[in-house]
This record gives structure tokens, sequence and C-alpha cells, in this order.
């Protein structure tokens, strides 16, 4: 395929982050053919070594139909191997360790860190999957026991919003009660994804 004939960008994005981007997307104007997705399924944060290898799979499929590729993804637990891929396939991601960090920003992120050590951050994501991600994923509908010996190095939970939604805000609040955590609320938008989505659009526009 010529490069005359491809399309303009690719994201490659964690499904976490699916609902996200196409909410940028559209908020932005920008077309499926200007800034295209695909994402691997989100299940795998509980198998990150999956990661690598499932990116390069995608990026080796996206050179032959796209002009530009970029990953939306922290390092999510792959122990800095989806940076040797990235170096590799000679692709860009997103700054940070995980979606916390580029939806806070690094400098908040940080210092929300120094303020408490025993945080437990959700995104709109988590909250919305809390029961099949946490409260039934780590067992805790049948062994509530269980919330001392994952849960209890912890002191708050952070609900990191990227829409202003007082329902999903309500799901947060009463997750944070069933884990006898203390609940804090910060809109973070959706921070630096829409930032670094708007370089990639910016480098389609350029071709």
């Amino acid at each position: 395929m010529s490069n005359e004939t491809k399309n303009g960008c690719l994201i490659i994005a964690c499904g976490a982050l699916a609902k996200e981007f196409l909410a940028v997307r559209a908020a932005n104007g920008w077309s499926e053919n200007q800034l295209a997705v695909t994402c691997l399924p989100a299940i795998w944060h509980n198998r990150p070594e999956k990661i690598p290898e499932g990116v390069r799979a995608k990026i080796r499929w996206g050179r032959k139909r796209f002009k530009e590729i970029f990953v939306l993804y922290g390092d999510c637990g792959t122990g800095g191997v989806l940076d040797e891929v990235l170096r590799e396939e000679g692709v860009e991601r997103i700054e940070g360790p995980h979606c916390y960090d580029f939806f806070a920003g690094h400098a908040v992120f940080e210092g929300m860190m120094e303020e408490e050590l025993g945080t437990l951050f959700l995104t709109d994501y988590i909250t919305r999957h809390f029961d099949r991600l946490i409260w039934q994923g780590m067992g805790l509908d049948r062994h509530p026991e269980l919330r001392d010996a994952y849960f209890g190095h912890y002191r708050r939970v952070v609900y990191l919003a990227q829409v202003d939604d007082p329902a999903l805000t309500a799901r947060a609040e009463d997750a944070a009660k069933r884990l006898d955590l203390a609940f804090e609320r910060r809109f973070t938008g959706y921070g630096e994804l829409a930032t670094f989505m708007k370089k990639a659009a910016g480098t389609a526009k350029q071709d």
C-alpha cells in the first residue's frame, strides 16, 4: 500500500480508555480517517506481560494502513518492557506510568501521593466497573474478610473524574464506603490524554 492511500493517524489504546478517546475525538471534530483507534483488552491489566507484544502486533498491522501511529498506554505494569518494544518499533506513547498520572497531570498526581501514600484511585472506567473489577474480581463479595488483606494499608479513595456526572460520583463514593475508606473527588477532565490526542491529530493534518 502506498503512502498516498494510507489513512492519517492510528492510536493504539487500552480498552479502558476507549470511551474517553471517542469523547475527545468527537469534542474536537476529528474524523475517524484523521484519528482512528484500535484497542487491546482492558482486562490485560491483570496480565501485563501480554501488553508489549500485543501493542507490537497492532503497530505492525497499523503500518500497512496508517501514516502515523501513537500509543495510548502507560507502562501499566510491564516493568519497562512496553517502552523497549516502542523504542524498537520507533513509536511514541503518552508519558506516564498509568492513566491516573496522565488524567491528573504528573505534578498533581505526585502531589496527591505525597499527601497520602495510601490512596486508591478510581477513574470513570473503574467506577463504572467497580463491582466486576474489584468487588467481585477480588472476591470481596464472597470473602469480605479479604478487605483488610487487600486494602488495610489504604486510607482514602480519590475519584479522578473525567466527566461531571453526579451518578458516577455517587457510585465512587459508595465504593469508598464499601471499602471503609475516606472519599475525595477531583475533577480532572481528560487531562494529558486530550493533549496527547491533539498532538497526534496535528501530525495527521500535516501529512
